[in-house]
């Protein structure tokens, strides 16, 4: 364990891109057990084993659908929608972004597609309306992680792949927690608006507004209707809804928004075959990693540990929560999700925890790790987008990230903040 540790910390040091990492340390594994090198061959077959499952199939189709729908201008519609609704506020565009990212949550399932789409948009019309910038941009990391909560959630599909979990109860019990980020993120804003000083409040509520608005983006609210509710009920798998997905954004980026071309369509499959490439390929060297740390009974010894320390579920549940914000802030959190998952979820198994919850808990925990210096994704992406710095945007993030933090212990000691739903719709006991 000492030399595998060793080497995958080591090339994470140097730079080494996680997917390699994960692969490089799998096959020191398996050099620690037989130096003869008689388990090399066995490398390949998990290689390709680890992402020989079809539910993967609709990680590239939602991921193509939220591209389609950023060049369709579909994201400017869900802004304007989200401003006749809550624009009338003090700090308006600030809660209109958190509005957004609900709406835009069901399109994209992903948070750094949501970063970025409002990073280009929203966090420029702030600037110009009296934010600072690092707020603005803090705002949009704080409601980025809404998309992978809120169905569908590419953490969600890993998640329910590998462990055997229902991907649609998975879906329906993201919904309540995703709210509850909106909710008390708005309440953050609002009640920091001095503190942050924001501009004052700009015209009222307009029933005329909100008509027309939701008319404009009508077209873009049914899509998340038409996936959730097809999953929901039963109708079709999350592979084929997220196929479906993708012809209907097709359609309304092609001939009803006028907006996406051939010469479009190229990149957005370019850019697709990349974001997935990444993907699987560290879900394919963390399967040999997986394999390694199986054959040495790894999980087992892990979760003895954390029952030496207590048996108390809610002791065990907040050691399982800071070590996952804790790893979350160095390392890529699909690659956690798949090394952690096999090893935490059979803890929580011992404890009690729904599968359904215990899923819930440890996405939400991943998801909030993409907005924690040093290594944050959605910070990145920010601070790429907009050029403001890493260190302004995370000094603004401290109230949300406090706020969120707060909303995940809450989610993981009250159960029927994520199983209601799917006990509603008979997807979980």
């Amino acid at each position: 364990m000492t030399i595998v540790a060793v080497s995958f910390f080591l090339l994470m040091l140097v730079g080494m891109p996680i997917g390699y990492v994960l692969g490089i340390a799998g096959l020191i594994g398996m050099w620690t057990i037989d130096p003869g090198g008689r388990f090399f061959p066995m490398a390949a077959e998990r290689f390709f084993a680890g992402l020989d499952l079809f539910t993967f199939l609709a990680m590239p189709f939602f991921i193509f659908a939220g591209e389609i729908m950023n060049r369709s201008g579909i994201t400017d519609r869900l802004i304007g929608l989200a401003d006749a609704l809550v624009g009338y506020m003090r700090g308006g565009m600030a809660h209109s972004n958190m509005v957004a990212s609900v709406m835009f949550a069901g399109l994209s399932g992903a948070a750094t597609a949501d970063a970025a789409a409002f990073g280009n948009t929203l966090v420029p019309a702030m600037v110009k309306k009296g934010y600072s910038r690092p707020f603005s941009c803090a705002v949009t990391a704080a409601g980025s992680i809404i998309g992978p909560t809120i169905p569908p959630s590419n953490l969600m599909i890993i998640y329910g792949s590998l462990m055997g979990v229902s991907i649609a109860g998975l879906f329906a019990a993201g919904i309540l927690p995703g709210l509850l980020i909106c909710a008390v993120c708005m309440a953050v804003i609002r009640l920091g608006a001095n503190r942050f000083k924001l501009p004052p409040a700009e015209g009222r509520l307009s029933l005329w507004n909100i008509i027309r608005a939701f008319k404009d983006g009508f077209a873009a609210l049914l899509m998340p209707v038409m996936i959730l509710g097809g999953i929901l009920a039963g109708i079709v798998t999350p592979t084929e809804a997220a196929s479906i997905a993708v012809f209907y954004a097709l359609v309304m980026g092609a001939f009803v928004y006028r907006k996406v071309g051939w010469a479009d369509l190229e990149e957005m499959l370019i850019r697709t075959a990349r974001i997935t490439g990444i993907v699987f390929l560290i879900i394919a060297s963390a399967s040999i990693l997986g394999w390694w740390m199986t054959f040495n009974q790894i999980p087992q010894a892990i979760a003895a540990a954390f029952l030496t320390v207590s048996d108390n579920p809610a002791v065990i549940v907040a050691l399982i929560l800071s070590m996952l914000l804790f790893i979350g802030m160095f390392m890529d959190i699909n690659a956690m999700l798949i090394i952690l998952a096999p090893v935490l979820a059979p803890l929580t198994v011992t404890i009690g925890m729904d599968p359904i919850h215990a899923g819930i808990m440890i996405v939400l925990a991943l998801n909030i790790s993409l907005m924690t210096p040093p290594v944050g994704a959605c910070l990145f992406v920010l601070a790429s987008v907009t050029g403001e710095r890493i260190e302004r945007i995370a000094k603004s993030l401290w109230p949300f990230l406090i706020a969120e933090v707060t909303i995940l212990f809450g989610v993981a000691y009250i159960p029927e903040l994520t199983l209601f739903v799917p006990r509603l719709l008979g997807l979980a006991q």
